[in-house]
């Protein structure tokens, strides 16, 4: 091995967090590039383009629902195996990345099998119209068979960062993106296949990606090896790295709840072009959200090795820096979307009609997008450190108990232009969301570290005693 893995407990936190979240950033901006490289591309298809990019939109939801799944069972274990390996126990580190493996195959078993059978029913739920089923139902179906790829990717190449192999991490992503961009233009274009060749694109290049992070867990240079006799399921495992992931798999299975939602008042009150704009709208809210995730997941090795290890000022240190950072990134973001908004608009349509409606509702929908960076540096702290059910009551009262009623409530309070309405129920739900997600931090942070100072305390009393003893 080219270093030992207490390296997250001894190098200096600011440099080891430049180290592990720049790749993690770069990983989730590669990431997005899988859909956005898509959307982009079938937004310019010449003459039915827009109409195939709305197509596209009312599939996110079914694609985020796959990909929290890979959430429910990697952003659970991958914290777990960290806080085992900083408790110096690998043996319970390498059995949580095996029964999350085996897990995680199943789940993409039974996601396949329900995505070809009820592919088209979920399709007309989430919001299709008559002029966009077939786009949507061509795509789908061809991503149904990669979701295995989807679930092995996402999943485990959270193990892969998560021991702080960060660049590791984004070269598994990279391979991928790569061979998505090259195969998109080639597939859509070229053979004329449209959305269905924008599908076969992206789960041929999720394949590749699924190959390269395989290779390396089962290979020589991880720390946690794959292991045939880890592949069972134990409930020991399992139900701790399951509820630590619930929280990710709400707040992204939510994203997709929330987008039905969005979709359906919008086909309502504005039409396709409304729901076009959303599917934009969304496509932006990732260059808000995936690259402070990045961030998260670069300071989260760091912080459960720490927790696992008990070093409190190393676990301050982290989170003060990741906030930080993260409060940057997403004043700066907001600052870029509000000013050239039409910018953002034109990298997914020629349309000027959509461009012009959506540069108008973009400046609403991230008028509350300043303050992601606190909302996103608390939650993932709270997953970093084990506290399942605060990260739980984060993601619920974001989307559940703030969003979701607003969608409604927004349109019967102003009556006048409901569409537009509907958007601001966007900015309202964050800005309450980050003052609540502050105080539950600023509360639990607390209580925990100084339930941690206590465990220190009593540990080293009793090494003490011993060393007495044994005089």
């Amino acid at each position: 091995m080219q270093q030992d893995k207490a390296f997250l407990g001894k190098e200096p936190v600011g440099k080891l967090l430049f180290r592990l979240a720049i790749p993690a950033v770069v990983a989730q901006l590669i990431n997005m590039l899988y859909n956005l490289v898509d959307r982009i591309y079938i937004g310019n298809i010449p003459v039915t383009g827009d109409v195939a990019l709305t197509g596209l939109g009312v599939c996110l939801p079914v694609i985020m629902i796959v990909s929290a799944f890979a959430a429910l069972v990697s952003n659970g274990g991958a914290p777990r195996a960290s806080i085992y390996m900083g408790a110096g126990d690998n043996d319970s580190a390498e059995k949580t990345l095996g029964n999350c493996f085996l897990l995680q195959i199943l789940v993409s078993i039974v996601l396949t099998a329900v995505l070809l059978i009820w592919g088209e029913d979920l399709l007309w739920a989430f919001g299709a119209s008559d002029n966009t089923i077939t786009y949507a139902l061509d795509y789908l179906n061809i991503y149904a068979i990669g979701t295995i790829f989807v679930q092995l990717t996402l999943g485990m190449n959270a193990f892969i960062t998560a021991q702080g192999f960060a660049k590791t991490g984004m070269l598994s992503v990279l391979v991928g993106a790569v061979c998505n961009i090259v195969l998109d233009p080639i597939f859509i274009f070229a053979f004329n296949m449209g959305v269905k060749g924008a599908a076969l694109a992206t789960i041929l290049s999720q394949g590749v990606s699924c190959a390269w992070v395989l290779l390396f867990l089962f290979g020589k240079k991880t720390y946690l090896k794959i292991k045939p006799r880890n592949m069972k399921l134990q409930p020991k495992f399992i139900f701790p790295a399951l509820a630590l992931g619930l929280s990710t798999f709400v707040m992204q299975a939510s994203e997709s709840v929330i987008l039905v939602c969005f979709n359906s008042s919008l086909q309502k009150y504005g039409g396709d072009i409304a729901v076009g704009a959303m599917t934009i709208l969304s496509s932006v809210m990732m260059f808000a959200m995936l690259p402070l995730q990045g961030l998260g997941q670069g300071a989260q090795p760091i912080i459960s090795y720490n927790f696992g290890a008990k070093n409190i000022d190393r676990i301050k240190s982290t989170y003060k820096k990741l906030l930080v950072v993260s409060l940057c990134y997403s004043l700066t973001l907001f600052a870029l979307v509000q000013i050239f908004p039409g910018v953002f608009a034109r990298m997914f349509t020629p349309k000027q009609q959509l461009i012009d409606y959506t540069a108008r509702v973009l400046r609403i929908y991230m008028a509350g997008s300043a303050l992601f960076g606190i909302q996103m540096a608390c939650q993932m702290t709270f997953v970093a450190i084990g506290s399942a059910k605060s990260s739980i009551a984060v993601a619920v009262i974001r989307k559940f108990v703030l969003l979701l009623p607003l969608i409604y409530i927004m349109p019967a309070i102003m009556t006048g232009d409901q569409a537009t309405a509907v958007f601001i129920a966007e900015p309202i739900a964050d800005t309450i969301a980050v003052i609540c997600t502050a105080i539950l931090f600023a509360v639990v942070f607390t209580r925990t570290i100084k339930k941690l100072n206590q465990l220190k305390s009593q540990f080293q009393d009793e090494t003490m005693a011993t060393r007495t003893d044994n005089k």
